[in-house]
């Protein structure tokens, strides 16, 4: 009788499993180009053929293409960001991403934080100003002094300026110690100290 009453119940449950099966969604195969990270009127920030870029487009197409830097396939881009500004009369275009990096050792352990800020003067296809902060979060186990005895440590290390676009299109560079305003130039084609 418990065979019977076993045997019914593993058929119940089949047909119950079975039953309640979908059926999976054909698969479609799909060719698609690289999109972009991101769009502003006609420019493209995105990653193609090796190089992080600015594509700039006519009608649609590619008409000309500005190399931000050479990357790997494991380059990763957070943030992206395309945004138009006016400076001194200029269209200007400001490109800012981040990137993190993490090295993981035994005792350590850093989480990198890159954040990049470059402003383009598409006219002239020219890099007019470049900005880099660096945020390095770091977890270490330390030894205290020859025992067994360990103790985890955090540590927090700052590089480089934080960038700050300005609504009047100057801009602005932060440190813990230092600050520096800097104006457009349209002869010279880049930011300088504003006086």
């Amino acid at each position: 009788m418990k065979r019977i009453i076993l045997l019914a119940l593993i058929a119940l449950l089949s047909v119950n499993a079975y039953s309640q099966k979908k059926k999976s969604a054909a698969k479609k195969t799909t060719t698609t180009t690289t999109s972009g990270l991101a769009k502003v009127d006609n420019l493209v920030a995105e990653v193609k053929k090796g190089n992080f870029q600015v594509t700039i487009t006519e009608n649609g197409k590619e008409k000309d293409a500005m190399i931000v830097k050479a990357v790997d396939a494991k380059f990763t881009p957070t943030n992206c960001k395309l945004t138009s500004f006016t400076a001194s009369g200029t269209k200007l275009y400001l490109l800012t991403w981040t990137e993190i990096v993490q090295i993981k050792t035994k005792n350590k352990t850093e989480d990198i934080t890159n954040v990049y800020s470059v402003i383009y003067e598409i006219a002239n296809k020219k890099q007019v100003f470049s900005n880099t902060q660096i945020t390095n979060h770091i977890t270490e186990i330390v030894s205290l002094g020859g025992t067994a005895a360990t103790e985890t440590q955090e540590k927090m290390r700052r590089d480089g300026f934080e960038f700050i676009l300005n609504p009047d299109g100057s801009v602005t560079q932060k440190s813990k110690k230092q600050e520096n305003k800097l104006i457009y130039d349209a002869t010279k084609m880049e930011f300088v100290a504003k006086k």
